[in-house]
Formats: C-alpha cells, structure tokens, sequence
C-alpha cells in the first residue's frame, strides 16, 4: 500500500533547478539503497573515498540561505517529532549548524572522515559510522534528519522512536544526486507511513512519521 503524501503550499520564492544529475552515479546508489539492495563494503569505501575528495570545498559550495531553505522550512511546517535529534550524513555540518540553534542535536554522523574532520564539533557530537548499521539501540531516535543523504529504509525504522519523524531533505530539489521524491521515500519504509512535504529556496523535503 503506498503511503499518504500530503504537499504543503511552497515558500516562495523558491528556484527549481532541474533535474540534471538525473544519471549522477550517487543516483543509482540511492535507488540501490532505498530499495534495500545491496551494500557492500567495497560500495562503502568508494562513497566514503567520494565525499572524503570533495570534503575540502563542501562547506563554501553548500553553506548558502537558498539551500538551506528547505531544512529550515521542514523544521517550520513540517511538525518534527521534539526529543533525541540525530542527523545522518552530516557532511561538513552545515545543517547541523542550523538545526543546533534551536535544537539540541544528539549525534551527527558521516561515513567520511574527511567531512568531519571540516565539521564543527561543538554544535554536535561527530559520529564517524555506516547508516546502513548505526550504532544506536532500537527505538532511540525521535528525530532523524537526512540532508543529502542515502536513505537505508530498515535501519531507519529500527532506531527511530514509534512517534518519531524522519526527516528527508533534498537541498537542491531535483538536481541532488542523492535524491528520492516523498513518495519514494515513504513507499520505502517499512509498514505505513505518511508525510507532509513541500519546497523552499532550491530544495525538497518531506517529514515522514508511521501511519
């Protein structure tokens, strides 16, 4: 049964920007994980050695309002569960960052050690760990944010709390190589789900909760 999407009115202004990384390798990685197919230890290492490459320039070419827009927005409209916060992905920290002023941020994890070694540690602690098995216990996690993220469906739902959100942001809508619609991502989890979703600067996202 596919899960219920319901799409808010977007912040305007807001600027598409396409969909031109539709063949984007990190793409097929995205559909590969969201539908829970194979990942090995080899295709980890390949997207940990990828962001490690582009870690040095990431936090200038992603710390931008219009990008950021959309996290922010999801935060506004999006009701997300209060309670332990963990961000997945986190990159250089630029969500992190901006969640952290508001909200107390419990872990933020990268696979990539060359992104956390540019992230700031005192907006949260840093996780260097795989999505794919987080080291956190069942049930833990009230809210999960992806910013650009891989989605890994059935580590999702284990550590998130039975009321607890998950929060997908795609910051540059279309154009994010690793990008999944609302649809796609409640269709991906497991059980029933529904979300609320729109758009803000150049990005999407979507705040999932079980049905």
């Amino acid at each position: 049964m596919a899960g219920t999407v319901v799409h808010l009115t977007p912040v305007v202004p807001f600027r598409e920007l396409g969909s031109r990384n539709v063949d984007h390798p990190m793409r097929v990685v995205t559909l590969e994980t969201a539908g829970q197919g194979e990942w090995s230890a080899d295709t980890a290492s390949t997207v940990s050695g990828l962001f490690d490459s582009l870690a040095p320039d990431w936090h200038d070419n992603h710390n931008d309002p219009e990008r950021v827009a959309s996290l922010s927005d999801a935060f506004a409209r999006g009701t997300v569960a209060e309670g332990r916060l963990v961000e997945l992905g986190c990159g250089t920290g630029v969500g992190t960052a901006l969640m952290a002023a508001s909200r107390d941020v419990a872990a933020a994890v990268d696979l990539s050690a060359g992104m956390l070694a540019h992230a700031d540690p005192s907006c949260a602690p840093l996780v260097r760990g795989d999505a794919s098995a987080l080291p956190f216990p069942d049930g833990c996690v009230d809210a999960l944010v992806l910013l650009n993220m891989l989605l890994f469906p059935g580590e999702a739902n284990r550590v998130l709390a039975p009321e607890g959100s998950l929060v997908w942001v795609n910051t540059g809508g279309e154009s994010t190589p690793i990008h999944l619609t609302a649809q796609q991502v409640v269709d991906a989890l497991p059980g029933e789900w529904r979300a609320v979703a729109s758009r803000a600067g150049t990005g999407t996202w979507c705040v999932a909760r079980r049905a």
